[in-house]
């Protein structure tokens, strides 16, 4: 019954092909190398090629093949221009599509589910999906009380196919670290296998939901559908139009971009503060643009629709005011505080003593946008900063290599990372400043003179 795609087998031949290709990339490379091609030429061919074939693999598959895609796919703004252009449209593709299931095993599964009178629930159901993504598909619909409906359903074995997808892509992660330069892949992988369980269960996903729709039922700039219904399985929430973010950061105006990407970082700061959760996927896929209630009133009044609730961060008291000292300390200088901080946290291991100047040094390019009242995020600031860290030559390098990230601040730390990832696509100039000292505890910075 499962289509993901409709043999396991198939599924692991196709993901393990990836390391062979990547070393016979490799072979070539080393060839052009010694036929006298710069290492730095060659290096982004091969950067190239690996992506291409990569990101066409797992365009092909859902479970976590194409979830690892969309993980990665924010970091786009990363790469060399050069090396990012030809495969963009692919990665745009990742965060919103996949091929769908057939007919008959949605049918089945909405028999099986809501049961064989499932029809009844619905004025009208759509059998062509509206979107597909890793581990479900959507359906539009009427409900029987008249309401617009999106309606989620799971995959048949998506559990398996994700655990089975992630294991086999941890066993080469290493191989795809130049892919995404200052990115370490394999703890990606692995965190993500820790949510498998709680991404596949909908009844998890749609209290998380119903708690954000009702705390931002009145918002004038955050919009989250509400849930309609719940089985294993199948999710039903309102319908929400927009425009998909992917959209606004292929063709958006500056001033939507700029809106946009406002509305993003507010969402994502003030999440954990109302609601205790912090929504742990955002990819452009999951947001969409949706113009105000007065037409004349522009971009200023446009919303964030947000959608996908399946992984979340539970934060009760919402993001650790360590966060937010740590930071105001940066921006002020105060070297040793802040070290002092992080060695307490543990991002400084006992066993590891570091120059607190150099810690500073190390995080001041990374905070900049924390410094001044708006600032300009882009694709060359994102590429600067991974290169800075990349570079194994480079000081920056060397000490991140001596920092650690505590398993409580993973999935902030990949939040925020992918959160700069899509600003930087949007190219939005953002007030971020504000939205950590309005939602961030520990924040409180006087404005620059």
């Amino acid at each position: 019954m499962s289509d993901l795609p409709r043999k396991a087998v198939t599924r692991t031949a196709k993901l393990a092909a990836l390391p062979l290709g990547f070393a016979g990339r490799a072979t070539w490379g080393l060839g052009k190398r010694i036929g006298g091609r710069s290492a730095e030429l060659v290096a982004r061919e091969l950067q190239q090629r690996t992506a291409e074939q990569l990101f066409k693999v797992l365009g092909e598959l859902k479970g976590g093949a194409m979830k690892f895609g969309q993980a990665l796919s924010v970091f786009e703004s990363a790469l060399p221009e050069e090396v990012a252009g030809p495969y963009r449209a692919a990665l745009t593709k990742l965060q919103d599509a996949a091929p769908p299931m057939p007919t008959r095993t949605v049918h089945a599964v909405l028999e099986e589910r809501l049961g064989a009178e499932w029809r009844e629930l619905f004025l009208e159901f759509e059998d062509k999906p509206a979107a597909a993504a890793s581990i479900g598909q959507v359906h539009r619909a009427v409900w029987h009380d008249g309401r617009e409906v999106a309606v989620k359903v799971q995959y048949p074995g998506a559990g398996e196919a994700l655990l089975s997808d992630l294991t086999q892509l941890s066993r080469f992660a290493r191989l795809l670290g130049p892919l995404i330069p200052g990115m370490d892949i394999k703890p990606l992988i692995a965190e993500m296998r820790d949510r498998v369980s709680e991404e596949l269960d909908y009844a998890l996903e749609a209290e998380a939901q119903r708690i954000h729709a009702e705390e931002f039922a009145d918002d004038p700039d955050v919009v989250v559908p509400a849930v309609v219904h719940q089985s294993e399985q199948i999710l039903v929430t309102e319908w929400m139009d927009g425009v998909p973010l992917a959209e606004v950061i292929a063709d958006g105006t500056e001033a939507q971009r700029d809106r946009a990407g406002q509305l993003l970082a507010r969402f994502l700061f003030s999440g954990p503060a109302r609601t205790g959760l912090l929504h742990a996927d955002p990819h452009p896929g999951n947001f969409r643009l949706l113009p105000g209630a007065d037409e004349d009133e522009g971009p200023e009044g446009w919303r964030l629709g947000v959608l996908d609730f399946g992984t979340v961060d539970r934060l009760p008291g919402g993001l650790p005011e360590t966060i937010g000292t740590c930071l105001r300390m940066a921006v002020t200088g105060e070297a040793d505080t802040v070290y002092e901080l992080l060695c307490a946290e543990g991002f400084v291991k006992e066993s590891v003593a570091l120059d607190p100047d150099a810690v500073l040094a190390y995080l001041l390019p990374i905070i900049e946008p924390a410094e001044v009242e708006a600032f300009a995020f882009s694709r060359g600031w994102m590429r600067t900063q991974a290169a800075r860290i990349a570079d194994p030559r480079s000081p920056a390098h060397q000490l991140g290599k001596q920092l650690n990230l505590p398993p409580s601040y993973l999935l902030i730390h990949r939040v925020t990372l992918s959160t700069i990832g899509v600003l930087c696509q949007l190219n939005a100039t953002v007030g971020l400043r504000a939205e950590l000292a309005n939602w961030l505890p520990g924040f409180e910075v006087e404005d620059p003179a």
